[in-house]
């Protein structure tokens, strides 16, 4: 499965690019709001420093737009286009699907129903060629420092916690009674181990 080649990439090199914008985007956007907010910020969706949205975007945005890479005014448009209906495309499935949006830009100048705006537009379009130009050769460089056995593990072990992490927090906002739910956890649990061992 790691080995599998999409696009000119295995899916261990994706996956693992993944997780490292999904962890940079959290980063970059806690520090930003931190700092506009006058306070620590966690942009993240979860408790841990994971904003798949980044991901998401940062390796099919690299993927679409690497032809260009020639080409930086088109990486930046095409990039800024991209990007900008991508996070309109996810605002309008959170508004639909969980009732709520997670960012607001209602006050910045030129927004789109507080979905998307003016600014991350212009910013979006840096992004990809920050990515394109110089970022994700320097990603899969890093990638390739790690030892590909602990780099499975890795892979496992953050997308583990994410799962817990968000299925914890969708719970919450679905008003789903986390304990409730813990103690028929545990009774399956106990159920399979006395049946089983």
């Amino acid at each position: 499965m790691w080995s599998r080649v999409f696009l000119g990439f295995d899916v261990y090199h994706l996956v693992f690019a993944f997780i490292i914008y999904s962890m940079l985007g959290w980063l970059v956007e806690s520090i930003y709001m931190s700092f506009c907010n006058k306070k620590i910020t966690n942009r993240g969706f979860g408790k841990g420093p994971f904003c798949p949205i980044y991901g998401f975007g940062a390796v099919i945005g690299y993927l679409i737009l690497s032809p260009f890479k020639g080409n930086l005014v088109i990486v930046y448009f095409l990039g800024a286009f991209l990007a900008t209906t991508f996070e309109y495309i996810v605002g309008r499935g959170m508004i639909r699907f969980l009732g709520e949006l997670w960012w607001d830009y209602n006050e910045k100048p030129f927004n789109y129903r507080g979905i998307i705006c003016l600014e991350s537009t212009i910013a979006w379009g840096f992004y990809a060629v920050g990515i394109v130009a110089f970022l994700q050769g320097r990603v899969i460089d890093f990638i390739d420092t790690v030892n590909y056995a602990w780099g499975i593990r890795f892979i496992y072990a953050v997308m583990v916690v994410v799962v817990i992490d968000y299925a914890i927090q969708l719970m919450k906002v679905f008003n789903v009674d986390i304990k409730e739910q813990k103690e028929k956890l545990v009774d399956m649990y106990d159920s399979f181990r006395t049946r089983w061992f």
